[in-house]
């Protein structure tokens, strides 16, 4: 079974917008999936995220990296000669400049921000390590410092500690998306990090999304 249903299965789907604030909302819209150019890309991103299920019709489930191990705060995908390792970390708002607009935080260190939107977050991702055979993928900062609360697991109805979040490769095997769903009651998000021939190319975040 493809993993849209999986996850639309525990999950109300509204529109792929962003939700009503009584407060500014800046956050962009350029890496948004309906902003896509690169087809091929588009295509097979509409496989697994949520924002694509729109094209998702009579496309075939992605090859996916199994996940080896995962807490709260890590998450370990190895196989097919790929690892993917992401950290996060307890978020110091004395280390940062928070902005606000009257009480509500909208910006961090001068930028708008994915995850607890309105408030300061609780976590942020602190590192994301990829390695492709011998070769360690340099991945920018820049590609995760404004997310926040990263979700890496989550708990069934029967008690059972799952994960919604996942590795997958293109078709070609040429590209890795990594994938994470951030689900809260009020500012949801999820992120795809592209990488293709072991070079960090692009991310795409949509907001807005469950409720």
């Amino acid at each position: 079974m493809r993993v849209i249903f999986v996850l639309l299965s525990g999950l109300c789907l509204i529109k792929c917008v962003a939700q009503d604030y009584d407060y500014p909302d800046f956050r962009s819209k350029k890496d948004n999936f309906l902003k896509m150019r690169e087809k091929e890309i588009r295509s097979d991103l509409s496989s697994f995220t949520i924002a694509g299920i729109e094209e998702s019709m009579g496309k075939q489930s992605m090859k996916s990296i199994p996940i080896v191990n995962y807490s709260n705060n890590f998450m370990h995908f190895q196989g097919n000669d790929i690892q993917v390792m992401i950290r996060a970390g307890r978020f110091d708002p004395a280390k940062h400049k928070l902005g606000y607009s009257e009480k509500y935080l909208v910006k961090i260190d001068n930028k708008p921000f994915y995850g607890n939107y309105g408030s300061v977050p609780r976590n942020n991702i602190e590192s994301i390590k990829v390695i492709v055979g011998r070769d360690t993928v340099e991945f920018p900062p820049t590609a995760f410092a404004d997310l926040y609360n990263p979700n890496f697991t989550y708990t069934d109805a029967s008690g059972s500690l799952k994960s919604h979040n996942g590795v997958y490769l293109s078709p070609d095997n040429h590209k890795i998306y990594i994938y994470m769903l951030n689900r809260e009651p009020a500012s949801s998000y999820e992120v795809t990090w592209v990488i293709e021939n072991k070079k960090y190319l692009r991310r795409v975040v949509d907001f807005g999304l469950l409720k």
